[in-house]
């Protein structure tokens, strides 16, 4: 690992604040030690604060009501989901194309909403998205089977290139990528879009009405093939977080083309030390802040 990756904190403020929520924000039903006060006093100075995740199972209003019941007040306009860039992305690039959505109810719903034309007749599909589903079964399988393999009309798009979804604990739920793995091993078939971190749809969505240069911005998250990559990918400054999935050691492996900018402890340390000892902050004494 590079000297100027491991730091105890960030080295300066940066002009937009760009956010994972789980294991970075809050871990379950618990802010992470520091995420409030350092959400508070980025709004305070006027520092805008995005949230991004790559979860479709919610939509945006539903982070946003978890947000602020953990005691951090949000604007749904400040969450950006991919049930809102997979959305976006049918409507822009396929339109009037009928869909089949493996899914759960929120990205049915919006697609529903934004009246994208959907079935589950193999023989009229041209759109399968494979997406975070813990209904997933060889039903839903057969289907997306026939209408990319038997009638060789369908392309197979995904909401997200997670592998699985992190628990507390340790534990987790095998996620979108498991989806799109089984889609792609039976049709031969490969997914043709991502519309979650890391792709470059994500961050241009969540800068949307900033008049911000993605460079003077920075990601936090703590995954590397999707927070980070995405920052890697846009120019952006990056720090890990190693409260949520990745370990020093991750880190350690990565070669210097990929390491993150920081890497901090705590989500609080992206406040430089000269503004933690005007603000009085320690590493203890965060509930009070």
């Amino acid at each position: 690992m590079s000297a100027t990756t491991m730091a105890a904190w960030a080295e300066r403020l940066y002009d937009a604040y760009i956010f994972d929520m789980d294991g970075t924000i809050y871990l379950g039903d618990h802010l992470l030690p520091g995420a409030r006060r350092l959400v508070e006093e980025l709004r305070a100075r006027s520092i805008p604060v995005r949230y991004l995740t790559n979860n479709p199972t919610k939509d945006p209003s539903q982070y946003a009501e978890k947000l602020s019941r953990l005691g951090l007040p949000t604007p749904v306009e400040d969450v950006i989901g991919t049930v809102a860039t997979t959305t976006e992305w049918i409507l822009e690039n396929k339109p009037g194309q009928v869909v089949y959505p493996i899914a759960e109810p929120p990205l049915i719903d919006a697609f529903a909403r934004a009246g994208i034309p959907m079935s589950e007749d193999p023989a009229r599909i041209d759109l399968v998205v494979a997406s975070y589903d813990r209904t997933f079964d060889y039903a839903k399988l057969q289907i997306a089977f026939d209408a990319i393999w038997f009638h060789r009309r369908a392309i197979l798009i995904q909401t997200n290139p997670d592998r699985f979804c992190p628990f507390p604990g340790g534990r987790g739920e095998p996620d979108c990528a498991a989806i799109t793995a089984a889609i792609e091993a039976c049709t031969g078939v490969k997914s043709v879009a991502n519309l979650g971190k890391p792709s470059p749809i994500m961050l241009e969505e969540a800068l949307q009405g900033l008049d911000v240069d993605p460079a003077a911005c920075v990601m936090v998250g703590d995954r590397l093939h999707t927070d980070i990559q995405m920052a890697l990918d846009t120019g952006m400054a990056s720090c890990l977080v190693l409260t949520g999935e990745t370990t020093p050691d991750d880190v350690a492996a990565l070669d210097e083309n990929h390491q993150p900018t920081y890497v901090l402890d705590r989500v609080d340390r992206l406040i430089p030390q000269r503004l933690w000892d005007e603000l009085g902050w320690t590493e203890t004494n965060w509930k009070d802040h």
